[in-house]
């Protein structure tokens, strides 16, 4: 058989990385005849800098940029096929997890430091820039980001707007970067942001209304907020040409989506898109497989939106093939997924077991699934 394994991560306990190592391992052990094509992959979320420079052979690039707090802290993105591709994950500076719940107000959290990472990634000379933007902390709609580029954001004084939601009421005009060769850094630099909401900027549906209490919003707070973003759309439009009003995904992020749109010209994308185009799926799927094996740590309904392995399948299918997903856990039926392309999903949990045994034992589970799956594809 030919074989492609592709797995997201089993969040916690192993990467889409060390995935590709066991499955990879088993089967050279137990079916040395058979060839393997590994590729860690990822959807844009969590572990999606991890399964790309593993996976591609690139590197990490440490720095010190402002929490979503404006502290200072230690992060890192990743940089592949000759560090002319950076991959940025927001919630590593400007995340929800690095805020304590104490502290959690999006009035006051910004993406000063995703917009640290993106112009170290802009004067280093990447060409493309993939950003994550899940898990964030923040409803400033990134101004903050914008701001960290160069971006003046001022009220109607002509002083700079203060950090986070609260800005977005004070703003009232924005003005480009007054640098010359960093405008030219953005213009040349292809900006890919993995979106995989529909939400608006604002309204019932959008970024503060649907997300922001869950970053520490009170009703009124989301009042407040939904305002900002409208008065944030129309300080856009009036100043930078660009209308964010209606774009899809905008209110991702706390309304970075429609941030990154309206300042670097970015396109927002589904992750898995973003990766299919970026290890050229399409081609490895062509190559004669007999099967695809997959992974993810949790299939639940949010699997059905997007996530890598439901959307690894569906493309599979397109082209004939069968898939099979090892996960942690299963939440949803099978009859959920099987139209999708997939033929099998098999939790590694084989008996009663809390989380911290599964998450310690997961290098073993996942052995024992995969040959017992196996050596029934082989027969």
């Amino acid at each position: 058989m030919k074989i492609f394994i592709g797995p997201d991560s089993l969040k916690g306990s192993i990467s889409a990385s060390k995935f590709c190592q066991i499955a990879s391992q088993i089967i050279q052990d137990h079916w040395p005849e058979d060839e393997v094509i590994a590729i860690p992959l990822a959807d844009g979320g969590e572990g999606t800098v991890e399964a790309l420079v593993e996976g591609r052979q690139g590197r990490y690039r440490e720095l010190t940029v402002a929490s979503a707090l404006g502290i200072p802290i230690v992060t890192q993105y990743g940089l592949i096929d000759n560090d002319t591709v950076a991959v940025i994950e927001m919630a590593s500076a400007s995340g929800l997890p690095l805020v304590p719940h104490s502290k959690r107000n999006p009035m006051k959290t910004t993406t000063y430091g995703t917009g640290e990472m993106i112009l170290d990634a802009l004067k280093l000379g990447c060409k493309k820039i993939i950003i994550g933007i899940g898990g964030s902390a923040t409803n400033d709609a990134g101004l903050g980001m914008m701001q960290a580029l160069g971006f003046k954001c001022i009220d109607n004084k002509g002083r700079e707007i203060p950090f986070g939601g609260e800005g977005l009421i004070a703003l009232s005009q924005i003005l480009p970067p007054a640098d010359p060769l960093l405008c030219a850094l953005i213009h040349q630099c292809e900006i890919l942001v993995a979106c995989d909401v529909s939400n608006p900027l604002s309204g019932p549906q959008g970024s503060a209304h649907v997300y922001a209490p869950q970053k520490g919003a009170d009703q009124a707070m989301v009042q407040i907020l939904d305002q900002g973003l409208k008065n944030f759309s129309d300080c856009v439009l009036k100043d930078l040409n660009v209308n964010v009003t209606h774009l899809e995904g905008g209110g991702a992020a706390g309304g970075l989506g429609a941030g990154l749109f309206a300042s670097l010209n970015a396109k927002l994308m589904p992750g898995f898109e973003i990766i299919r185009q970026l290890v050229d799926l399409d081609k490895v799927l062509q190559s004669g497989l007999d099967l695809v094996i997959t992974a993810e740590g949790q299939m639940n309904e949010q699997s059905l939106n997007g996530k890598l392995p439901v959307e690894l399948a569906k493309l599979a299918k397109s082209y004939g093939l069968n898939t099979i997903a090892i996960v942690g856990s299963r939440e949803i039926s099978f009859e959920e997924v099987k139209n999708k392309g997939l033929i099998g999903v098999f939790p590694i949990v084989n008996g009663p077991i809390n989380l911290e045994e599964a998450i310690e034992n997961a290098n073993n589970l996942i052995q024992e699934t995969l040959i017992h799956v196996l050596s029934l594809m082989h027969q």
